[in-house]
C-alpha cells in the first residue's frame, strides 16, 4: 500500500446519515466475534468437546490475550499506511473477510472431540484473533478522523452501538437456534460457524463500502517507533483512566455472556429457549434506550452518562442473584435492565475514546489515532478474554462436570451455585468497582479546546489544517 494518501479532512460538523450507517455496520463484524465466542466457545468446549472447564477457560483466555500484543501493532500499522483508501479502509475489507473465514475455522472440527479437538480450537482461535485486530483497530480508529465536532462523535456512537446491539442480538440469540436446528453437537457448531462467518463478512464489507465517501484522514507526523507511541499513550492521564475503567468492566460483561448458557440450563431451567430469551432481553431494549442515553449525554456529559449507565448494568447483575427464588418471568425484565445499563456505557465509554485521541493530537500535534486504539481495543480484547476465563475458573472451583455428548451433564448444588455466582455478583463487582478510576478522568483545556460547561474541557479540533 504504497499509493500516496489521498484522504480528505476531518469534517468540522454533522456527518452524512449515510456515513453513520457505513460506518455503524462494521459492528456486525466486531458485535459477532465479540459475542459468539464469549457465549457458545467455553459451552462447546466443556459439554461438546469434553475439556475440563479449567483447560476450557485456559483455552479460550490465551489466543484473545495474545492481542494485547498484537493490537497496538496493528494500530501502528494503520497508522503508517498509505494508500488510495486512507489508512484505515483497506484492513476493513481485507482484515474483516479473513476474520470471517477464519471464525468459520473455529468450529470445523477435523479432529472429533477430545484433548486434540481442544488443541486445534485453541489455535484456530489464535488465528482469529489476530484477524480481528487488524479489523479492529483500524475501524475503531476511524472514528476520530471522520469528524472532529465532541457531540457529533456522540451521535456516531449512537448509531455504532444500536447497530452492535443488533450484531448482538441476531449472533447471540440465533447462533444457539442454529446449533440446535443443525442437529446439535459437531454438526451443529459447524452450520453456526458458517452462520457468524456470513455476519462477519456481511459487517466488514457494508464498513467498507459504506465510508467510501466519508473523510480518510491523511496520515500524519507521529512518534518513530512503537515504544514512544505506547510512552505516549500511557502519559495520557484521561485516556489512562477511561482504559482501566473499560477493560474491567469489559471482563464484567464478557463474565455474563460466558454464562448465558449455564444460567438458562442450570438456573432458569430452560436449556432450549432460555439463552435466546436472555439475550432478546438483553439488547432489545438496548435498541430502544439508545436515544435516550444520547439525551442523557447531552444534559449532564458523558462521563456522568457512563456513571450512572454502569452503576445501572451492576445494580441490575446484582440482583439477578435471586433468580432461583423467582419465576422465569420475573428474571426477564431484570436482564433487560442490565441490558439498558449495558447500551450506555458501551456508547458513552466508546464516545469519550476519541475525545481522548484528539486532545493529545492538540497538546502534542502528532495523530496517533492508531496507537491509542490499538492499545484500547487490546485492553478491551483483554477484558472480553478474562470473562470467559474467569466464569471457568469459577466452575472449575464449584466441581462442574464436563462432557463430550453435545449435552450439559447433572451437575450439584455447589455447582449451581458457582454458575449463579459467576453471572450475577462477580459481573456486578467488575462494573461497578471500576468507576473509581474515573476520578482521573479530566480533559484539561489546551489552545485547542474549548469547554462544554459539562464535566470537563473537550476538543474541538483545529479547523485549519
Amino acid at each position: 500500500m504504497d499509493a500516496p494518501p489521498a484522504g480528505t479532512a476531518p469534517l468540522p460538523g454533522g456527518l452524512p446519515r449515510r456515513v453513520h450507517l457505513g460506518y455503524a455496520l462494521g459492528s456486525l463484524a466486531t458485535g459477532a466475534f465479540g459475542t459468539v465466542p464469549g457465549l457458545l466457545l467455553l459451552p462447546y468446549l466443556t459439554d461438546t468437546l469434553g475439556v475440563a472447564a479449567g483447560l476450557a477457560a485456559l483455552l479460550v483466555l490465551l489466543p484473545k490475550a495474545w492481542d494485547v500484543l498484537v493490537n497496538p501493532v496493528a494500530g501502528r500499522v494503520s497508522d503508517r499506511t498509505r494508500s488510495r483508501w486512507g489508512p484505515r479502509r483497506p484492513y476493513l475489507l481485507l482484515g474483516g473477510l479473513a476474520l470471517a473465514l477464519l471464525f468459520a475455522a473455529i468450529f470445523a472440527a477435523p479432529f472429533g472431540t477430545g484433548g486434540a479437538a481442544g488443541a486445534y480450537v485453541a489455535v484456530a482461535f489464535l488465528a482469529t484473533a489476530t484477524a480481528f485486530a487488524f479489523f479492529q483497530v483500524p475501524y475503531v480508529a476511524m472514528p476520530a478522523e471522520l469528524t472532529e465536532d465532541y457531540a457529533e462523535r456522540t451521535r456516531l456512537m449512537s448509531w455504532r452501538i444500536a447497530v452492535l446491539a443488533l450484531a448482538i442480538l441476531v449472533s447471540g440469540a440465533v447462533a444457539p437456534i442454529v446449533v440446535t436446528a443443525g442437529g446439535e453437537g459437531l454438526p451443529g457448531h459447524r452450520w453456526m460457524g458458517l452462520f457468524v462467518a456470513a455476519l462477519i463478512a456481511l459487517g466488514a464489507v457494508g464498513a467498507f463500502v459504506g465510508t467510501r465517501a466519508a473523510p480518510t484522514g491523511a496520515v500524519r507526523e507521529s512518534e518513530p517507533t512503537l515504544r514512544a507511541q505506547l510512552a505516549v499513550a500511557g502519559r495520557n492521564r484521561p485516556f489512562r483512566a477511561l482504559l482501566i475503567c473499560f477493560v474491567v468492566q469489559s471482563a464484567g460483561v464478557a463474565t455474563i455472556l460466558a454464562g448465558v448458557n449455564y444460567f438458562a440450563d442450570q438456573i432458569l431451567r430452560d436449556p432450549d429457549t432460555g439463552a435466546t430469551l436472555l439475550f432478546a432481553c438483553f439488547v432489545g431494549p438496548a435498541l430502544l434506550v439508545m436515544p435516550v442515553w444520547t439525551r442523557v449525554g447531552a444534559r449532564v456529559g458523558k462521563l456522568r452518562g457512563l456513571v450512572a449507565a454502569s452503576l445501572l448494568l451492576a445494580a441490575g447483575a446484582a440482583a439477578l442473584a435471586v433468580a432461583p427464588l423467582l419465576p422465569a418471568a420475573a428474571v426477564y425484565p431484570v436482564v433487560a435492565l442490565v441490558g439498558a445499563g449495558y447500551a450506555g456505557q458501551q456508547v458513552f465509554a466508546l464516545a469519550m475514546l476519541p475525545d481522548c485521541i484528539t486532545w493529545d493530537e492538540a497538546r502534542t500535534g502528532r495523530r496517533q489515532a492508531g496507537v491509542f486504539t490499538g492499545v484500547w481495543t487490546a485492553g478491551e480484547t483483554l477484558g472480553l478474554a478474562l470473562g470467559p476465563g474467569i466464569y471457568g475458573l469459577v466452575l472449575q472451583m464449584a466441581g462442574y462436570v464436563s462432557s463430550d455428548t453435545g449435552t450439559a451433564a447433572a451437575q450439584s448444588d455447589t455447582a449451581r451455585l458457582g454458575i449463579l455466582l459467576g453471572f450475577t455478583v462477580i459481573p456486578a463487582v467488575l462494573v461497578a468497582v471500576p468507576l473509581l478510576t474515573l476520578r482521573h478522568y479530566t480533559l484539561p483545556p489546551t489552545p485547542r479546546t474549548t469547554s462544554t460547561g459539562g464535566d470537563h474541557a473537550v476538543v474541538v479540533g483545529d479547523e485549519s489544517r
